[in-house]
């Protein structure tokens, strides 16, 4: 048997180099996913400060998740960014039922 190369038959072309994006492209693909992410934040913050704040909290972070449900219905997949983990519809539903049921919980709590 010859002695062969780990990487014989592996691809050897580089990664594809295309143009760079638009700068102001790139911060409005992170911009849905930022204000997600610090509505989520801001909720859990109010959660964390006591019983008091529970549902606020609570409330905060179901509409922060169903804002996520909405960004990724509306946004096209080359922006969906982060917030793109599977097909849109998956995605879709699986915010809104997480977004719904937090909201749920926040209006049953005292």
């Amino acid at each position: 048997m010859a002695n062969r190369p780990a990487n014989a038959g592996a691809h050897s072309a580089g990664p594809q180099r295309g143009k760079p994006a638009n700068p102001a492209v790139q911060v409005v693909a992170w911009l849905p996913y930022l204000i997600v992410l610090a509505g989520v934040a801001v909720g859990l913050f109010a959660a964390w400060q006591g019983s008091l704040h529970a549902s606020g909290g609570a409330a905060v972070v179901g509409g922060a998740l169903l804002a996520v449900a909405l960004a990724r219905l509306l946004l096209p997949p080359h922006h969906a960014g982060l917030l793109a983990s599977r097909g849109k519809a998956l995605d879709v539903a699986i915010f809104a039922v997480l977004g719904a049921a937090v909201l749920a919980v926040a209006v049953s709590l005292p």
